[in-house]
């Protein structure tokens, strides 16, 4: 099983980190390789909705829906991707300290045997995804100042 995870201090209160990250719709603003996210069956921001993301450029994943699998309001987002050849599991999952949040976001994947030789791109590929949690600090402390300005 290939396992990776980030973890960052977010100068910002769970509820609000914790209600950027329940839209999906926010991903672009964070994630360099998503251009759009789009619901395609459920209510949005509940436990079942399916989304599919828009990859940025050429090569990215073709099928890669996923589902949301457990929401616990400012403490937990965990999620599934559904179709496609690598179907991670993951989660971000929110601690409160003093003024400021702890976010961990973990990713899990069972390669199954079609591709099991990709491993180690794999692996590479769930570290590089879980390190875009320091843009999300950067998107969401910066937001944070201008709203205080």
């Amino acid at each position: 099983m290939a396992f990776a995870e980030y973890e960052v201090v977010i100068q910002r209160d769970a509820m609000s980190i914790y209600n950027f990250l329940l839209d999906p719709r926010n991903l672009p603003s964070w994630r360099p390789g998503i251009r759009g996210v789009t619901l395609i069956s459920g209510a949005s921001g509940s436990k079942g909705a399916v989304y599919r993301p828009l990859f940025a450029g050429a090569g990215g994943p073709e099928d890669a829906d996923f589902a949301l699998t457990v929401t616990r309001p400012g403490a937990e987002i965990e999620f599934e991707v559904v179709s496609g050849p690598v179907r991670p599991h993951g989660g971000y999952y929110l601690s409160t300290e003093s003024d400021s949040t702890r976010v961990r976001f973990a990713l899990r994947c069972r390669p199954g045997l079609a591709v099991l030789l990709r491993y180690p791109s794999i692996r590479r590929v769930l570290k590089a995804q879980v390190a875009e949690l320091q843009r999300l600090k950067s998107v969401l402390e910066l937001e944070h100042v201008q709203e205080a300005a």
